[in-house]
């Protein structure tokens, strides 16, 4: 709704551009829910997010893809101990409830467009990234993980623990989608180390949000992605204005 309120003249309903994102939306839709990445619903929020960035930039949807293999290939990895440890995600996928906390903000951002919204909306796509990345690559391989806030010794899969494991799949996560940016041209090396720098950043304000409140009950995990990605648009945002 808002894409259409602000650019319905620029984007014309019968316009090759369009349909064209109509289709890669619908193909993109299909592939997630068969390759068991989200379930109905979250096929459905999907399509929308996917919609507006190829309607947008077709490299912003080569950007989303990526963010989907990782958080795929991520979530696979080391599935069976991420089940002992009951954190494993369901076998139906990823809901629409998911999908928005993580790619929400990045849609509203390549929505409204203004200065730099390539850049930010690639921020949020590379925190989602390392995000998934980070929890779901320290779960499969813990070592020795640490609560954020304390530094003291926390089982793996705590909200709120970090490990070097899974910093080093956060840093990854977050380069994939730079490197995608970057080879596809939608910005310079310079913009790029910014969409990694505020990747990596808003993982770690994801690890305090996890200590601090969602430990006690206060705020949900869909909620603590949701404001994670939109801190990370923040961060990138100061990173872009003051260099």
């Amino acid at each position: 709704m808002v894409f259409a309120l602000l650019h319905g003249r620029e984007f014309p309903l019968a316009g090759n551009r369009f349909l064209t994102a109509v289709a890669i939306t619908a193909g993109f839709a299909l592939l997630a829910w068969f390759a068991g990445g989200v379930n109905v619903s979250g096929a459905f929020a999907g399509s929308a997010v996917a919609f507006i960035m190829a309607v947008r930039d077709l490299r912003l949807f080569v950007a989303l893809l990526v963010v989907f293999a990782v958080t795929l290939l991520a979530t696979r990895i080391g599935y069976a101990r991420k089940q002992q440890l009951r954190a494993a995600e369901p076998p139906g996928g990823r809901t629409a409830a998911q999908a928005m906390a993580n790619l929400g903000v990045a849609a509203l951002v390549a929505a409204i467009g203004g200065a730099g919204w390539p850049v930010l909306a690639l921020a949020a796509l590379a925190e989602a990234s390392a995000d998934t990345a980070s929890s779901e690559i320290g779960m499969a391989f813990p070592g020795r993980t640490v609560l954020i806030t304390t530094f003291k010794p926390v089982p793996a899969g705590t909200d709120g623990g970090i490990s070097s494991r899974g910093m080093l799949g956060a840093l990854i996560g977050a380069l994939a989608v730079a490197v995608a940016a970057l080879w596809t041209d939608l910005v310079s090396l310079y913009d790029a180390a910014f969409i990694a720098t505020a990747g990596f950043l808003g993982v770690q304000v994801d690890s305090l949000l996890g200590a601090v409140l969602e430990r006690r009950g206060r705020l949900n995990n869909d909620l603590v992605n949701l404001l994670s990605t939109a801190a990370t648009v923040g961060i990138a945002w100061l990173l872009w204005h003051g260099f």
